[in-house]
C-alpha cells in the first residue's frame, strides 16, 4: 500500500511560520551539517576548534520526510523550492535567527545562534557548502555555538544536524506530480539562461 504524500507550505497571515531550528542527534532531511576548524584544511570535527561555527542544511526541497500521526500511521511530506525560500524570508522578517533549541524543547537553551543563511542555487553562483552534495532550492544556515558543553556534543556525534519547527499547512499531493513540476521550471530556467547568453552573443 502507498503511503499518502503531503505538500506542506506556510502562511504567515494565519501564523503558519517555522519559528525556530534545533541541533539534533537525527536530522529528518538526513543531512549532516559540518564543523569549520581552525586548519581549514578538511570539513570535520575538530578538537582543537576555535570558532565553533557549523554550516548546514536546514530544508532540502522535494526531499520526502516520514511521519506518523496519533494513530502511528505513516504518510510523507515534503516542502517545494518556493515553500523553502518563503520559510526563509519569514523566518529573518520576524528576527527569528536566535530561536533556537536542542531537540526541540524550548526549555533548553542552546547557546546558539544563526549568523548566514542563503539558497542553494548553483546558476547564481550560491553553490552547496564543501563536503555537503545539497540540490538547488536547499536552504543553508551558519550556526555560531557559544557553549563549550554543546560543542563537545557536535564533536562526539551526539549532535548531527538542524532540524526545522513550526506550524504548516499540509496539502493533499503526489510526490511525482510535484517533483515533475519542479524539474520542468528546472528545464524552463536553463532555457531562459541560453537564451539570454544566445541574445548577448
Amino acid at each position: 500500500m502507498e503511503l499518502p504524500v503531503y505538500e506542506l507550505r506556510i502562511d504567515e497571515e494565519m501564523n503558519s511560520v517555522v519559528d525556530a531550528i534545533a541541533l539534533v542527534e537525527n536530522p529528518a532531511i538526513e543531512s549532516e551539517f559540518i564543523a569549520f576548524s581552525k586548519e581549514q584544511s578538511h570539513f570535520t570535527f575538530s578538537k582543537n576548534d576555535e570558532k565553533m561555527e557549523l554550516l548546514g542544511a536546514a530544508m532540502i526541497p522535494d526531499m520526502r520526510i516520514y511521519r506518523e500521526d496519533e494513530n502511528h500511521n505513516g504518510y510523507y511530506v515534503f516542502f517545494s523550492k518556493e515553500t523553502i525560500r518563503n520559510i526563509a524570508q519569514v523566518f529573518f522578517k520576524h528576527g527569528f535567527q536566535e530561536n533556537m533549541n536542542l531537540d526541540h524543547d524550548k526549555a533548553l537553551d542552546a547557546s546558539s545562534f544563526i549568523f548566514q543563511s542563503y539558497i542553494v542555487d548553483q546558476g547564481k553562483g550560491m553553490t552547496s557548502p564543501i563536503g555537503l552534495n545539497l540540490p538547488d532550492g536547499t536552504w543553508v544556515v551558519g550556526v555560531k555555538v557559544t557553549d563549550k558543553a554543546i560543542w563537545s556534543d557536535i564533536m562526539s556525534g551526539k549532535r548531527k544536524g538542524f532540524s526545522i519547527e513550526g506550524i504548516f499547512e499540509r496539502f493533499q499531493s503526489t510526490f511525482h506530480e510535484a517533483k515533475k513540476r519542479s524539474d520542468e521550471e528546472e528545464l524552463m530556467e536553463a532555457f531562459q539562461k541560453i537564451n539570454s547568453l544566445l541574445i548577448k552573443m
